[in-house]
């Protein structure tokens, strides 16, 4: 380790010093009453249509988790000391590559990688989607089924698609799997791409089993884990996946950067993600005019232009962060809030939450339902209105997934609120509320009584369709 990340590193540690030690303590106590980690916002207040404030429950962590405290005093300690890397020979360009390059071994370590494994840096599990997308060899067949997120569904245009039909069980996603693996023609490469949590219901899919079978079959496998990672241990070599995309924006970390990280071998066969600095390794003119170019071999192939050092470095200090904080305690701890939801939400007749699996499937703090005689968009916008609680309402850029569970045909989406919204008739849209390491008990207790008080009693306050969201009406 050189001196320069040394330094680096001596800046960070008083920051993150107390906040360590409290995720040790907090480690050791019952998951029912320990302390959620420190997030920024935990004390935002909002107003209320009728009336006052209260402190915003945040709980949209699907969609964009808050930033640990950690992690933004990791940021703040090492922004002064900002450089750009890779090709700066004063002492911040240097200490700050050294910083970039020791964050991917501490992503690499989180992952539990192979030796061999690339981490590349990218935009967010979209973009490194999109670059594994870009790098499939000639002829390649995909194979995804229709519950993805749209991240994780679309980016594959260039080649031969499978998709395959919502399964029902674990057991029946494996057996989907294998079925139209072993059919496919003509015989050749093929990449299975798979969630590892839906980013709708929360279910944990058999990553490992899928894997399995993909390998049996002679295909590999990418894990988009942009809902798991943030939630569980993610190790590449147990679940023995070929690929791991996930986003820092889910794990806690400001910022826009993400994760491609996994087998080296077509990355570096393919032609650059994106052509330019840092990606070449020899430009040189040739004597007819034109250009020969050289490029790297490792993960700078994939990483052109000056990259966003601050949002890696932010990815790397929330793996450190969960990691100390010990994943088996915030599962644990986790666990404790989807009981209390789930059986909040048991109690109210009128909800009916959506699950492909079943009651029983374990899951992360991911949960979609809808409530009979409600356009979605109304009771999500009366839950931030009148009780200052933030969720989602939509089809949670999964489509295909939410309108199956929905037993919904494609239409447009009602106006909020309308009178036709009569019990019993479908939604269009679902309600997702989620959550994790940094949620309070309160958060959770709050949105459980909301939710009672709106279904017995209504909304308090008038709503109209603004540019196609609910608003309250002034």
């Amino acid at each position: 380790m050189s001196a320069s990340l040394n330094a680096a590193t001596a800046v960070a540690v008083a920051a993150t010093a107390t906040a360590t030690a409290t995720a040790t303590a907090t480690a050791a106590t019952d998951p029912a009453c320990a302390e959620p980690l420190q997030v920024l916002g935990r004390d935002v207040t909002v107003p209320l249509v009728t009336g006052g404030e209260v402190t915003y429950a945040a709980l949209d962590y699907a969609a964009s988790a808050p930033a640990l405290q950690r992690v933004w005093d990791d940021v703040a300690a090492y922004a002064p000391y900002y450089g750009s890397v890779h090709r700066g020979a004063g002492y911040l360009s240097q200490l700050s590559t050294d910083l970039f390059e020791q964050s991917r071994v501490t992503v690499a370590g989180f992952l539990d990688c192979r030796p061999s494994d690339q981490v590349i840096f990218t935009r967010s599990t979209t973009d490194s989607l999109n670059l594994l997308a870009a790098v499939l060899p000639a002829g390649c067949q995909v194979f995804v089924f229709e519950t993805e997120h749209h991240a994780s569904l679309l980016p594959w245009v260039d080649a031969q698609v499978t998709y395959l039909n919502a399964p029902r069980t674990p057991d029946e996603a494996v057996a989907t799997l294998e079925r139209a693996l072993a059919d496919r023609e003509p015989y050749g490469p093929a990449l299975v791409c798979v969630t590892g949590a839906s980013n709708v219901t929360g279910e944990l899919w058999p990553v490992k089993e899928l894997a399995a079978a993909a390998h049996a079959h002679g295909a590999r496998i990418v894990l988009d884990a942009a809902q798991l990672a943030p939630h569980h241990p993610v190790s590449v070599q147990d679940l023995d996946v070929d690929w791991v995309a996930f986003s820092g924006h889910k794990l806690y970390a400001p910022f826009g950067s993400g994760v491609l990280a996994g087998r080296a071998d077509w990355l570096r066969e393919a032609e650059p993600y994106l052509a330019g600095g840092g990606a070449s390794r020899k430009v040189a003119r040739r004597e007819d005019g034109g250009v020969d170019v050289e490029w790297h071999t490792t993960a700078a192939r994939h990483e052109a232009g000056s990259p966003n050092v601050i949002g890696v470095y932010s990815i790397a200090s929330a793996c450190r962060a969960l990691t100390e904080a010990g994943f088996e305690n915030l599962v644990a701890r986790e666990r404790h809030l989807i009981a209390k939801v789930r059986e909040g939400l048991a109690g109210v007749p009128a909800v009916r939450v959506l699950s492909l699996f079943g009651d029983d499937a374990p899951r992360v703090g991911v949960i979609s339902f809808v409530v009979d005689g409600w356009n979605s968009s109304h009771f999500a916008a009366a839950l931030s209105a009148e009780y200052g609680i933030g969720v989602r309402d939509g089809l949670f850029c999964a489509h295909p997934l939410v309108r199956t569970l929905l037993g919904s045909e494609p239409q447009a989406q009602g106006e909020c609120g309308a009178p036709e919204a009569a019990p019993g008739e479908r939604s269009l849209n679902a309600i997702r509320v989620s959550f994790g390491a940094g949620t309070p008990d309160e958060h959770v207790e709050r949105f459980v009584r909301a939710v009672k008080e709106l279904v017995a009693d209504g909304a308090k306050w008038q709503y109209r369709t603004e540019e196609g969201r609910c608003v309250p009406a002034v």
